[in-house]
């Protein structure tokens, strides 16, 4: 595995960049991060999958702050990452959890769940 610091900057990179407005507006940019078999349980409940659900308007523009970001290794090729959501919009904290394998020499997220924290 590569080295864990840089392994670790990576994918809060990459988590991030699922938070941009750019990003999330743009289903090319969205289809490249996400692994074919992607699905979500989303912190609303849904459960979402890439090839049927995954759109600019299902995720639509955000205000989100992440905190908290760790990762822990589960093999050579997969990650769990888990971390914390502040959504500025509607004043919500959330744990989430994202599991991140190597596809084709390129790190996609396979799963997530976002699950809201009570006020």
């Amino acid at each position: 595995m590569e080295n864990r610091s840089a392994l670790k900057r990576h994918l809060f990179q990459l988590e991030n960049k699922l938070l941009l407005p750019e990003i999330r507006t743009s289903k090319e940019e969205i289809m490249n991060l996400l692994s074919d078999n992607f699905f979500e349980f989303g912190s609303s409940g849904k459960v979402l999958y890439k090839d049927e659900d995954i759109s600019e308007a299902t995720l639509g523009i955000v205000k989100m702050t992440m905190s908290d970001f760790e990762i822990h290794s589960l093999s050579e090729e997969i990650v769990l990452a888990t971390y914390r959501i502040y959504n500025e919009l509607n004043n919500q904290h959330s744990l989430r959890s994202s599991i991140w394998k190597v596809v084709d020499g390129q790190w996609k997220m396979h799963f997530h769940q976002g699950t809201k924290i009570p006020l």
